[in-house]
């Protein structure tokens, strides 16, 4: 995720100019304008931090991390260089142990400041919420679906994250039609967000008689998780919204469930009238419980909706989130008779389609998404920095 260049410089007799230091991995000089800015940004906070506030104490905090690790990075840099301009022969030799202790973590730091110097993904510290829902292809679609979401539990049991299965909804023959789990771990929203988007399977369904291979789609939107979702976040949750912005119908509940199910109004539909998301809730046996996850999952949808609108303004590109279950939208390709799983957003293939389900080495095709995403960011805060540099270049000139 952060340009490695040709590596000339070497631990043993050619390393004798400070000239070779610039073949390590750099820092785009964009970061360290960013660190700088970042420095300016820390000593505002810590005027304003005289009478305390948590929301900026945490931004205090996470700069103070960053910068912290930036200043390790350039005291670390100046004695590679000073280390490799020694020439002397008996100095020579305890120069190179040094250098060689120092430089995997001179690499390390520089990989971590390439990622965290960029400007932060919003909510990229919350748990999440994925949604799916079957698209074009009848049955098969729902089973496609069904297939991802135990894809996406078998990645959180792999990685030790604790999830939940907020509510697996059925048609009336037993196909699921949409899908919702919680991912509670902080920071699985900014790995899992590059999950969204429209997933496409190439296979033989075990309903087909004659072997064909039949094409279906299923679609993932990833959402930030902004609240645990039970009867003591709910109170929290409902002071969010204005008086008459928000309009609760409660219900009986339909389908499979036992005794409760159709004899009392569990079943919680909540509306966000401004926007028109309705969330309908009827997994649990009490109402209070529907009507807290209900509202979870409507914060979370409010939330992404503000992030995706506050990017596609700010950077002027197309929503990264679902538009449609279409075949054409798709960012990735599951296709079971060649044992290969393709994503579209990076051209990155790999040929172990049970691995993937399995969820250990789901991540290796995150992380191709995420190099790329990366080299996206990076590019767009160039682009960003080149506006402001020729707004500032005609405010002069006029």
């Amino acid at each position: 995720m952060f340009r490695v260049f040709p590596l000339a410089f070497r631990l043993g007799r050619n390393l004798t100019t400070a000239a070779s230091v610039e073949s390590l991995p750099q820092l785009h000089p964009l970061l360290i304008q960013r660190a700088q800015d970042l420095t300016k940004q820390q000593h505002q906070l810590q005027a304003q931090l005289e009478t305390y506030d948590a929301e900026l104490q945490e931004k205090y905090d996470r700069i103070s991390h960053i910068l912290d690790k930036f200043n390790q990075f350039s005291q670390l840099k100046q004695e590679i260089v000073e280390l490799a301009s020694i020439r002397e022969p008996e100095l020579l030799e305890d120069a190179q142990e040094e250098l060689a202790s120092m430089i995997p973590r001179y690499t390390s730091l520089t990989k971590e400041l390439s990622t965290n110097l960029l400007p932060r993904v919003k909510y990229a510290e919350k748990g999440c919420i994925v949604e799916l829902r079957p698209g074009i292809g009848g049955s098969e679609a729902s089973l496609f679906t069904d297939d991802l979401m135990q894809m996406y539990i078998n990645f959180c049991v792999v990685n030790k994250w604790k999830y939940e299965i907020v509510s697996r909804a059925t048609s009336s023959s037993g196909y699921v039609n949409e899908c919702i789990l919680s991912v509670t771990h902080g920071g699985s929203f900014d790995i899992l967000r590059h999950e969204s988007g429209v997933h496409r399977v190439q296979r033989i369904p075990s309903t087909e008689s004659k072997g064909r291979i039949h094409t279906s789609t299923s679609a993932v939107v990833v959402l930030p998780q902004l609240s645990e979702g039970t009867e003591s976040s709910l109170k929290d949750d409902e002071m969010q919204f204005a008086p008459g912005e928000i309009r609760v119908d409660t219900m009986r509940a339909g389908g499979k469930g036992g005794q409760h199910v159709n004899t009392t109004d569990s079943a919680v539909r909540v509306v966000h009238l401004p926007t028109g998301i309705q969330v309908v809730q009827q997994d649990e046996r009490s109402q209070p419980q529907n009507k807290a996850k209900a509202f979870a999952i409507l914060r979370a949808r409010l939330a992404e909706k503000e992030r995706v609108e506050e990017m596609n303004k700010q950077k002027q590109m197309r929503t990264s989130q679902v538009s449609s279950t279409d075949r054409s939208d798709k960012i990735r390709t599951y296709n079971w008779p060649q044992n290969r799983i393709t994503d579209h957003r990076c051209g990155f293939s790999l040929h172990d389609i049970d691995g993937c389900m399995s969820g250990s080495r789901l991540m290796e095709i995150i992380n191709r998404v995420a190099e790329v995403e990366y080299q996206q960011r990076l590019e767009d805060l160039l682009s960003d920095t080149g506006d402001s540099g020729s707004s500032s270049s005609s405010s002069s000139s006029s």
